[in-house]
């Protein structure tokens, strides 16, 4: 239940090497994100308070050597990329399909078509057509290695974790000059725009903005940031994400009409989103679906509030502020379950496992319909509590979730 090993800088360098036939010039990470609370809150131009993980997407970069013919490729190795066009991108995974090959494709960027790419691809893809469109850079003649500790569909951002570490090494090799900012918004018109999936913007400022040991208290209406404490090891805790193995699909399942439901309830009261409307609002013109939604959206942004005051200190005492949310995390995956009904029958098992086993406070995070929940429990209750929500899932003839614990890492940077 420990966390996953990180790739080093040299070792990625090396499966370049081999991969390319090359070095490349630099490596990269991006972290994945657990949302501490703050659900279906982004999109709505609400309160978020995200964390990075000490799991991330890890990526070598290298311009191809200027000097090199393209039918010098015809004798490569069997392992090695597949052959390139001049400008194309080509991209590398370590992750292996069915029949066991490497995860691997090339594109360039002129050809890119917004919704006319699937698949993991379709991720760089999206922040290659983003960068040519916002800085005007056809970017191109690039070779990419990709390692992942990320879980892929658990609910901790591994698509967005992806976008990042590709923009960031993209950037840098380019000189495209991008701030934060800019990197936040351009991967979420990536995502949204050629990808097809209606995110908001949450896990791109989380891989990319926050600090190690701290939260990301965000609002996505302006996006103003403040680190907030948030150190497990000082108060003796963890955080244990339990991934349900139940895939999901932000651009296939209920996320869009989710969203849908709340652009709906907003234009009936004529404001571009939720957050514009005093949370005293007489919500009799909705249908009830529409309240509901609308009803965990106002107190989903109440629950954010309060957390950061007890974080900060405010609402709870010094050295006992993280377990002093407890009651929030709850209440969050209660609202997510009734108001916003995006959890599903594994989800609410792991909460309810974990807690009776003896956790701090628990809920479901991402997107819902299946991925991840955390439990927020002591240290050295990890394999206890993990122990018992396996059980529990055997004994509902579930898949055997992936169990492990996580802390509060640093943002995106480069690897050296």
């Amino acid at each position: 239940m420990n966390a996953a090993s990180a790739p080093t800088a040299a070792r990625l360098a090396e499966e370049f090497a081999t991969t390319f036939g090359y070095s490349p010039q630099a490596c990269f990470r991006a972290p994945g994100r657990v949302n501490l609370i703050g659900e279906h809150t982004d999109y709505n131009n609400g309160l978020v308070l995200p964390i990075a993980i000490d799991r991330a997407v890890h990526v070598a970069i290298g311009r191809r050597p200027q000097d090199r013919r393209v039918d010098e490729e015809q004798d490569r190795p069997a392992t090695a990329a597949p052959p390139r066009s001049p400008q194309s991108i080509r991209i590398v995974s370590d992750h292996r399909d069915d029949s066991g090959e490497r995860l691997s494709g090339q594109f360039t960027a002129a050809e890119l078509v917004p919704g006319q790419m699937r698949g993991w691809l379709s991720h760089p893809a999206g922040v290659v057509d983003e960068i040519a469109k916002t800085t005007g850079t056809m970017v191109g003649g690039v070779d990419l290695y990709v390692e992942s500790t990320v879980p892929v569909g658990a609910g901790l951002s591994s698509s967005h974790a992806l976008e990042v570490a590709v923009l960031i090494a993209l950037d840098e090799v380019f000189d495209l000059g991008l701030n934060d900012r800019e990197k936040v918004l351009l991967t979420q018109r990536a995502e949204n725009d050629f990808v097809g999936a209606p995110t908001g913007i949450v896990d791109q400022a989380a891989s990319i903005m926050t600090e190690a040991g701290h939260a990301l208290f965000l609002d996505c209406r302006d996006l103003r940031t403040r680190q907030i404490p948030f150190d497990l090891d000082a108060e003796g805790l963890r955080l244990l994400v339990i991934d349900t193995r139940v895939s999901h699909s932000h651009s296939e399942s209920g996320y869009g009409d989710r969203r849908r439901s709340c652009e709906e309830a907003a234009g009936i009261f004529g404001v571009e989103s939720l957050r514009e409307l005093d949370e005293a609002v007489d919500l009799g013109p909705l249908t009830d679906e529409q309240r509901k939604r609308v009803r965990h959206v106002f107190n989903e942004n109440a629950r954010v509030r309060t957390t950061v005051d007890h974080l900060e200190g405010s609402g709870g005492q010094a050295g006992h502020r993280i377990r002093g949310i407890a009651e929030l995390l709850l209440a969050s995956h209660a609202s997510l379950a009734e108001d916003y009904e995006v959890s599903c029958p594994e989800l609410d098992t792991a909460v309810e496992a974990a807690m009776e086993a003896g956790a701090i406070g628990a809920r479901m995070i991402g997107g819902g319909f299946g991925g991840s929940a955390i439990a927020l429990i002591d240290a050295a209750d990890a394999d206890r509590v993990g122990d018992a929500v396996i059980a529990a899932f055997a004994a509902r003839g579930y898949r055997t979730p992936d169990v492990f614990a996580v802390s509060a890492g640093t943002g995106a940077s480069r690897i050296d």
